[in-house]
């Protein structure tokens, strides 16, 4: 349930009242009974409490492709060639 400002159009007060979003606007002021006015609000940002939330987090990692896995060395025959394992 989100928070909704209001303007009295009579005493000046901003006030702020909880509600839920299918209630109707609040005619009367809590302060004096006059005529308000519910301002439009910009909206708040995501809001994360507590440790650990980083940008990597969430990423999926992209599989690599099978080339780039496998290094040949040009260099050397041997199967167990250093260069082939990615040391």
């Amino acid at each position: 349930m989100p928070n909704y400002d209001y303007d009295c159009l009579e005493c000046g007060k901003t006030f702020e009242v909880f509600q839920k979003i299918s209630d109707k606007p609040l005619a009367k002021c809590v302060y004096c009974s006059g005529k308000t006015k519910r301002l439009i609000g910009g909206g708040y940002g995501i809001i994360f409490k507590g440790s650990g939330f980083y940008e990597t987090d969430y990423k999926r990692k992209k599989p690599q492709p099978l080339a780039s896995q496998k290094k040949e060395c040009k260099n050397c025959p041997e199967t167990k060639c250093a260069s082939k394992e990615g040391n």
